[in-house]
């Protein structure tokens, strides 16, 4: 393969292999089996540079959609494997592109004669294994797979010039949201992990349809919240919907058959479709849901939200204190001012434009935060 002409590859490839080297290391520490085989900076960069490259052509007009893996057969389950392997070059993964489009479908990458080629496609992955997807024209996101949840964590997202890298650092505070602890990658206690998977998987879900929408998550156990909502409901479920949550309640065998993964999608884009009606959805903590089209008020006695911290765990990223209109339009200043009155509740906004917002009351801080997210669900 040529050289990477590709100048934000070989500037973020250092950071990329060093990520993977640290984590790899660190669980084979722990006993750990099994384990992806730690990238070198040269591949990482001409994997980056072949995706990019390859997201700026197109086949029948259609941009492809690939995704990359970092692996050698023998560690990727029972993969398809082509008898004569395939150069890393845009203009092959160009044409292979249509065939392996669907999620969950990786092109697997190994060292082959001593450059890198395509040995085949694989559904099944190691732990850490180095992923780069191609999202759309010029925008790629470097990726890996962590244990135990099986679950897919930016490291990295790519458009054009533009480099953004994953700061999990925050994650670590005791004030940061379990949405977004699991969107860093970190887990929770036990059934928690489920709980922060699914409303990740709702946020998605909500950018997915473009219209903007936003999500109000309550403690199940509380009626507190009805202070702040305009009544009557006028889209009140009753009783509430327990469709997302009875899946969620299925053993680990059940979660891993096909049946389930479709009826877990479906039920997720359901409920996540009526945020694009106007108002909030309303959910409890256990994924139940409670209303949609929801209309939120400030609550009697309290104070008009004045200050918002606004941060993003993007290396480099400043955290920023503004008021609550700078951060978008009527669904921001709600979600934000239902944040401040209901102190254990968890308010998700998508905006039209992609944005991601999950605002959260911050005890140490005094004030609401706002964690805009929008990077770790490309």
């Amino acid at each position: 393969m040529p050289d990477p002409t590709y100048p934000t590859a070989r500037a973020i490839a250092g950071h990329v292999a060093r990520h993977f080297g640290r984590r790899i290391a660190a669980a084979s520490a722990q006993g750990r089996d099994g384990l992806a085989p730690a990238p070198d900076e040269a591949s990482v960069e001409m994997l980056i540079d072949a995706a990019f490259w390859t997201s700026l052509r197109r086949e029948e007009g259609i941009t492809p959609r690939i995704s990359l893996a970092f692996v050698p057969p023998h560690l990727a389950g029972e993969p398809l494997t082509f008898e004569t392997q395939l150069p890393l070059r845009p203009a092959t993964l160009t044409k292979v592109a249509p065939a392996v489009e669907r999620p969950g479908i990786h092109l697997g990458v190994w060292p082959h004669e001593g450059r890198l080629s395509v040995w085949g496609t694989t559904r099944r992955l190691p732990a850490y294994c180095l992923v780069v997807e191609v999202v759309a024209s010029g925008l790629l996101v470097v990726k890996d797979r962590r244990e135990p949840f099986g679950k897919f964590m930016n490291v990295a997202v790519l458009e054009g010039d533009v480099a953004k890298i994953v700061d999990d650092r925050p994650a670590a505070g005791e004030d940061c949201p379990g949405v977004v602890r699991s969107l860093l990658g970190v887990e929770w206690p036990a059934g928690g992990a489920d709980a922060a998977s699914a409303f990740v998987q709702l946020a998605v879900s909500m950018r997915a349809h473009g219209r903007g929408g936003a999500m109000l998550v309550v403690p199940a156990r509380s009626l507190a919240w009805q202070d702040s909502i305009v009544s009557p409901i006028v889209y009140a479920v009753r009783p509430p919907f327990s469709g997302l949550a009875d899946l969620l309640t299925r053993s680990a065998v059940e979660m891993n058959e096909h049946d389930w993964q479709e009826d877990y999608r479906r039920s997720v884009d359901a409920v996540a479709g009526l945020t694009a009606v106007d108002g909030a959805v309303l959910a409890t903590d256990r994924y139940e849901l409670l209303a949609f089209g929801a209309k939120i008020m400030r609550r009697r006695g309290s104070s008009p939200v004045e200050r918002v911290m606004v941060t993003e765990p993007i290396e480099g990223a400043e955290t920023t204190i503004v008021g609550p209109t700078e951060l978008g339009g009527t669904r921001h200043l709600s979600a934000a001012q239902f944040a401040h009155d209901q102190q254990d509740a968890v308010a998700l906004v998508a905006s039209q434009d992609g944005r991601v917002t999950v605002f959260k009351w911050s005890p140490s801080e005094q004030m609401v935060h706002a964690h805009r997210v929008e990077a770790l669900l490309v």
